[in-house]
């Protein structure tokens, strides 16, 4: 009988329906699952499902039985991809399932900041409204996105959509070619060029060797529009020093992230320094999670066991 371990069932919201795999199995589901329990509990397992609980070369090396890791998201940043290849073991992803949520939630971030709509909220708490004694106040900047430039780092899946969302906007789209190259593919715009132009920048990329940091001190100094930056992405992408630096220069005119380098981050880190200031919004790494999101990652994870039992294996990964 096929033994599946499920590491952290608990990034996934309670009212997610997780149904059995159509095949002869025993689940054992664990809530959370901490790096240093992860070698133990997949020991005798055939599958691990694991949304961010890491599965790192140590781990794999006593689990002899294991096959497949089926990681509930699409980033496998947490999976040892070339230690997992070594071993004969299998990794397959999520994909498509946030094509809706991501992009609503950047633009939720990116309307929120550009329309100082928290601002306006909080002085609407504080009384401000009577004292002004007239039926409006001017206290915070408040700007369109109909006319300007959005800048999207990454153009799969999720930046394709936020660029048409842009483009219903008003909004002018360059997408980014890659950092440090001078080959562009067709529609794209050279990297450091949409650093100058931007209005806003979101990033949309995964977290790997070449994209860490992506955005540091030497891409703010280039803003010459100073852009809001949006992170709905991954935490690793901003160098998250650099970007308290920035909003303290002036270099940009605020930042709305959904993610850190480090979750939970601490709470002496940049982002948790910044994230009082009423032009930086902090969510906690929620854009990919509306109901219907969760529920569809949850429906093709548990397609993906089954069609990897059946012999015919898809959203391989490495």
């Amino acid at each position: 009988m096929t033994r599946i371990v499920f590491l952290d069932r608990d990034t996934l919201s309670p009212e997610t329906l997780l149904r059995s795999p159509a095949f002869a199995h025993e689940m054992v589901i664990h809530d959370r699952t901490r790096p240093d329990q992860v070698a133990e509990r997949i020991r005798d397992a055939d599958i691990v499902i694991t949304n961010k609980a890491p599965v790192k070369a140590e781990a794999l090396a006593v689990a002899s039985r294991l096959k497949l890791v089926a990681v509930a998201a699409t980033g496998t940043d947490v999976i040892d991809l070339a230690a997992a290849k070594g071993a004969g073991v299998a990794v397959c992803n999520i994909r498509n399932y946030a094509r809706h949520t991501v992009p609503e939630h950047t633009f939720a971030l990116l309307l929120a900041l550009r329309r100082s709509i928290l601002a306006y909220r909080q002085s609407v708490l504080d009384g401000r409204w009577q004292e002004a004694a007239q039926f409006c106040f001017f206290d915070h900047p408040i700007a369109d996105l109909g006319g300007s430039t959005l800048g999207i780092i990454g153009h799969g899946t999720l930046g394709q959509s936020v660029g048409r969302i842009a483009e219903a906007f008003g909004m002018t789209v360059l997408v980014a070619g890659r950092r440090g190259s001078d080959a562009l593919k067709p529609g794209q715009t050279a990297f450091d060029d949409v650093m100058r132009r931007a209005d806003a920048i979101t990033l949309h990329c995964p977290l790997n060797a070449e994209t860490r940091g992506i955005i540091g001190a030497r891409e703010f100094a280039l803003m010459q529009k100073k852009p809001l930056i949006i992170n709905t992405g991954r935490g690793g992408l901003v160098d998250e020093t650099a970007l308290e630096q920035a909003l303290d220069k002036g270099q940009i005119a605020g930042a709305g992230f959904d993610v850190t380098d480090g979750e939970p981050p601490a709470a002496d880190s940049p982002m948790m320094r910044i994230a009082s200031r009423s032009n930086v919004i902090l969510t906690p790494h929620v854009a990919w999670a509306s109901r219907e999101a969760i529920q569809a990652l949850a429906d093709q994870l548990i397609e993906n066991i089954e069609l990897f039992i059946a012999g015919t294996p898809c959203h391989l990964v490495g």
